[in-house]
């Protein structure tokens, strides 16, 4: 189907541009969301009529989605979740939760707005987030995601290193030792990778 643009829209052209789309595309988003029109002779007079109208509408959503830009640019959310002992969350941070601390953080975001490229955050630590405001307006946030018992991730990743450490140490007050200690260690790592299969699932 053949459609008429009342706004920019993403991936697909500027205000005024005349583009095939898939039917469904079209009748399921475009249309009922008034981003387009069906491209008929009727429809295209009754944008150029109102194409000053409509420019003066666009010029202003993104105004106001840079002066949200601006607002939110140094932005620096913290989540608390409950988390295990390897910094991995018991179950995951989303698009809504991110909306919510942003909400809470004074500045209302929608969950269509919060992009995660990677899917939901299952780790402590800090991340960046996508914040796609308008067509034209992409902005990237910091998000700090933190233990319960305030630990955040790389704190976490330093206790389990230096305790690990140490026990060698003590348990190996000869060289002789000190092998069955490595080969511990090695047998460690696939203990460690099979943990973390079904949490990425």
């Amino acid at each position: 189907m053949e459609v008429i643009l009342l706004e920019k829209v993403e991936n697909l052209g500027n205000m005024g541009d005349r583009v095939k789309v898939r039917s469904g595309f079209g009748r399921n988003f475009l249309l009922p969301k008034g981003k387009a029109a069906l491209a008929t002779p009727e429809n295209i007079e009754i944008f150029e009529t109102r194409r000053a109208e409509l420019e003066a509408k666009q010029a202003a959503d993104l105004s106001a989605a840079q002066a949200r830009a601006a607002d939110l640019e140094n932005l620096e959310l913290k989540i608390v979740s409950k988390a295990g002992t390897e910094g991995k969350l018991f179950g995951s941070i989303g698009t809504i939760d991110i909306a919510e601390a942003c909400a809470e953080a004074g500045i209302a975001v929608q969950r269509s707005e919060v992009r995660l490229p990677n899917g939901p955050i299952r780790l402590l630590g800090e991340h960046e987030v996508e914040l796609h405001l308008h067509t034209d307006v992409n902005i990237v946030i910091r998000l700090q995601v933190i233990g319960e018992d305030g630990a955040t991730g790389p704190a976490l990743q330093e206790a389990g290193e230096t305790p690990a450490e140490g026990a060698a140490e003590e348990a190996a007050p000869a060289d002789v030792e000190a092998a069955p200690v490595a080969g511990a260690s090695d047998t460690a790592e696939p203990d460690g990778a099979a943990t973390d299969e079904p949490t990425a699932g």
